[in-house]
């Protein structure tokens, strides 16, 4: 496993305020402590901070949920509201975070809808580019539907940062992803001790694994839904969950989600699957007990 040295998470790493020399002015903004970045040096941030006195110049990837602007973390909303610009990367994003800090807070950067990996670099690197000045400067965020950490853009840019901008240290601050999400919205439990797997759908595919999947990007619904029905599966979908752009569909038909809309999950279950809890005999009790009880005449 790749571990990035120059990676934190919001809260779990950061200065505290009796580690900053008093002779650097700090401006606390909930869980952010920022110093002045003008008399910071170039070059990589020092392995330790809090002895060197130098403040770290940050850029905080921000996860936004799942797109429901009510369910952005109170961490996440905080370092929004405290940033001095926060990037977003598309057009769902930007509505998001348009519900909690003020447009002229709101930057833009243009990533092209392309699969060419050097086309794909370039709009990187330009993107680095942008940000590094800024987080230099003040507080900066980057926000992406989800969590930032998960099948997310926010990945690229950290690696740019860290390969052209090294200076410039990425904390994160996790959000509700679709695919823990969608439990809530397709009113399905995943057991203690339940196995499962997270897989891309993208054009049609039909990946298989353990009794249960979660697949993301179901972009051709059937063609997936065939391949899932053959091996064996039970298979529920979702579509724009807790999205506040576009029509949430919840159903068990492929063709109900047949056009192509990349915010697509689904949900895959043997039937063979078996991991009865032990309260389920609660619910059997219950019954039991009405139907030797009859029904109630009472008013």
């Amino acid at each position: 496993m790749n571990v990035n040295p120059n990676f934190r998470a919001v809260n779990v790493t950061h200065w505290s305020l009796s580690a900053v020399p008093p002779s650097i002015p700090v401006d606390v903004r909930g869980d952010i402590y920022r110093g002045r970045r003008d008399s910071r040096p170039e070059g990589r941030p020092p392995d330790e901070p809090e002895e060197s006195g130098w403040p770290v110049v940050t850029l905080y990837g921000v996860g936004l949920g799942p797109g429901a602007a009510d369910l952005v973390t109170l961490r996440g909303k905080r370092v929004i509201e405290a940033a001095d610009v926060v990037y977003t990367p598309g057009r769902l994003s930007r509505a998001v975070a348009a519900e909690h800090v003020s447009e002229s807070t709101l930057g833009d950067l243009d990533f092209p809808m392309t699969r060419d990996p050097d086309r794909l670099r370039e709009a990187w690197r330009e993107a680095a580019d942008a940000v590094a000045p800024r987080a230099r400067e003040g507080d900066a965020a980057f926000v992406t539907l989800g969590d930032p950490n998960v099948y997310s853009t926010f990945g690229h840019l950290r690696r740019t940062l860290d390969a052209f901008h090294p200076d410039v240290t990425v904390e994160t601050v996790p959000g509700v992803s679709a695919m823990t999400a969608f439990t809530s919205a397709l009113g399905v439990e995943v057991e203690a001790g339940a196995g499962l797997a997270l897989r891309e759908a993208d054009g049609g595919r039909s990946p298989t694994g353990p009794d249960r999947l979660i697949l993301f990007k179901v972009t051709d619904a059937p063609a997936t839904h065939e391949g899932l029905v053959e091996d064996g599966y039970d298979v529920v979908y979702g579509r724009r969950l807790f999205m506040e752009a576009g029509e949430t569909v919840v159903t068990e038909d492929p063709t109900d989600v047949a056009d192509r809309d990349y915010y697509t999950v689904a949900y895959a279950e043997r039937p063979s699957a078996d991991d009865t809890p032990a309260t389920a005999a609660f619910e059997s009790e219950a019954n039991g007990a009405v139907d030797d009880e009859g029904p109630s005449t009472e008013n």
